[in-house]
């Protein structure tokens, strides 16, 4: 606002009065609209299915076309008292220890290689995607031809003076478990590995300059210099492995050795698909579901611990 003034024997002088502050612009309210597909997605694809666990969990259901009873706590009774859940939870957490640590360090290792780019390190990224643009049916057939009593290893091991050593990997209650371990590290840890260079790759030039400077070699550098940058991203890589291994290991041994020999290579996760699927024992196999997730709420709990994770 204005005011015009004039005094006796002087000119009018302009005076400006400051005006009231403008009103902040109202918030647009139209983002919760937009957000309500997506929330109930969420609610009837994720908390649905996980509700539906607990629930058949508490059922007698013997198959999905027969009447249903309630159970109460009889599946877990039935659950702890099978040999073949007790032969599961020690196959599974021997998974766990073996392949989990061997992929982590293995992959971290490997990324640091690839980050220091060096000659031909453009095709090695390449190369490392290669397990993981494979099929899991086609990764099952190349081990089984490795793997079996004709197969490529035994051949080798023959060629070499060997023969004696040759078995049937897949076939026998002793290395069955492990070729499996294998094939989950071999899946797993190349495409782990580029996630680590990539990562490696935004850490300042100076960090890894000052640590030349000051003496320390690549094995230094690699563990006491770049780990503690990146050890909120090794934190959640190893909470997606842990979640992939305890979950996904299913497949694999569908394909490659059913469980057996005997339940020697029978895990928590094909468990679960076995007795629903095979037995037509809903109830028994999600219980198995019940403990398996409880078991990665607390696998992810003490890797966020461990890694100190903020989220």
């Amino acid at each position: 606002m204005t005011l015009l003034s004039s005094a006796p024997g002087s000119a009018s002088v302009t005076r400006k009065t400051p005006s009231a502050p403008a009103a902040p612009p109202r918030r647009k309210q139209g983002g919760v609209i937009l957000a309500v597909p997506a929330l109930v997605w969420y609610l009837v694809f994720m908390v649905g299915p996980l509700v539906a666990i607990f629930v058949i969990a508490a059922l007698h259901w013997p198959g999905m076309l027969q009447p249903v009873s309630f159970a109460g706590l009889q599946n877990v009774r039935t659950v702890l008292d099978d040999p073949v859940f007790m032969d599961a939870v020690a196959n599974t957490a021997v998974q766990l220890v073996v392949a989990l640590p061997l992929m982590i360090v293995g992959a971290y290792m490997l990324g640091y290689y690839v980050a220091q780019q060096p000659p031909g390190h453009r095709v090695l990224r390449y190369l490392l995607f290669i397990p993981g643009l494979i099929s899991t049916p086609a990764k099952a057939m190349v081990f089984y031809a490795v793997l079996s009593p004709d197969g490529l290893f035994n051949g080798a091991l023959d060629k070499v003076g060997l023969g004696s050593l040759a078995d049937a990997w897949l076939a026998s209650p002793s290395t069955a478990l492990a070729c499996l371990i294998v094939l989950d590290v071999w899946s797993g840890i190349g495409f782990t590995a580029v996630l680590f260079a990539a990562r490696l790759g935004s850490v300042p030039d100076e960090i890894g300059e000052a640590a030349q400077l000051d003496g320390a070699g690549h094995w230094r550098a690699m563990w006491r210099i770049h780990f503690p940058v990146i050890r909120d991203f090794v934190g959640v890589v190893t909470m997606l492995q842990f979640l992939w291994t305890l979950f996904g290991s299913a497949q694999n041994v569908l394909l490659l050795t059913q469980g057996g020999p005997g339940s020697s290579s029978t895990t928590l996760s094909f468990l679960v698909y076995q007795k629903a699927f095979i037995a037509a024992d809903l109830g028994y196999s999600q219980t198995v579901g019940v403990f398996l997730f409880l078991v990665g709420l607390a696998g992810l709990l003490t890797i966020r611990r461990v890694f100190r994770q903020n989220y």
